[in-house]
């Protein structure tokens, strides 16, 4: 059974484009192309597609607030936003409006096929050097922090490579592991791993 897919995107060469590079792949099955995002829903409805794939910034509609929409009204859909635009702002506003995946346009098909593939197995697939899983992104900091938890510093060891005081890094540890959804150091360092966030 193939994965059915459709294509939005007020781009029409970019549409094409697409469809025809997706079609190449004998698990994909591209169901419709739109250029005009107002009648996404009746669309989704005629061809009961299993992935949308849509763009982030559209002449008239925003793919944030798009994405938010379709989630609520095709609970079971999967979205995956395809942008040129790397900002930490929309991979995280992807994600809380219900997006699966955050995948830029700058990247080749292959990369595409795989996050379609992913997404539609239930998999979220984002740069998660911006977004951890709960949603909230660690700050520049955080991230030095928890890097050097991985690294098996002591606290006392931290605040002197950082050059901040122990109570400071106390308060970013508890931060980060806050964020990180986990109950220890050891636990935030785990799914920092998980989620791509430490190179180990």
């Amino acid at each position: 059974m193939k994965i059915k897919v459709l294509l939005l995107d007020d781009h029409l060469m970019i549409l094409q484009g697409i469809k025809q590079l997706l079609e190449h792949d004998q698990d994909i099955e591209v169901v419709g192309t739109l250029s005009n995002p107002a009648v996404v829903h009746e669309e989704i409805i005629c061809t009961r597609p299993d992935i949308l794939i849509t763009d982030v910034r559209m002449k008239s509609f925003n793919g944030i607030s798009l994405t938010r929409t379709i989630k609520k009204a095709f609970p079971e859909l999967k979205i995956v936003v395809l942008s040129g635009y790397a900002y930490d702002e929309y991979i995280s506003a992807a994600y809380k409006a219900g997006a699966n995946a955050y995948i830029k346009k700058e990247n080749s098909i292959n990369d595409l096929i795989t996050t379609i593939k992913q997404s539609f197995v239930g998999n979220h697939i984002f740069p998660y050097h911006t977004i951890n899983l709960s949603g909230e992104r660690l700050t520049h900091k955080e991230l030095e922090v928890l890097t050097l938890i991985a690294e098996d510093k002591t606290n006392m060891e931290i605040s002197t490579e950082l050059m901040i005081s122990k109570r400071t890094v106390e308060r970013y540890i508890s931060s980060i592991i806050q964020k990180m959804k986990a109950n220890s150091r050891v636990g935030a360092v785990v799914n920092g791993i998980k989620q791509g966030l430490l190179n180990i």
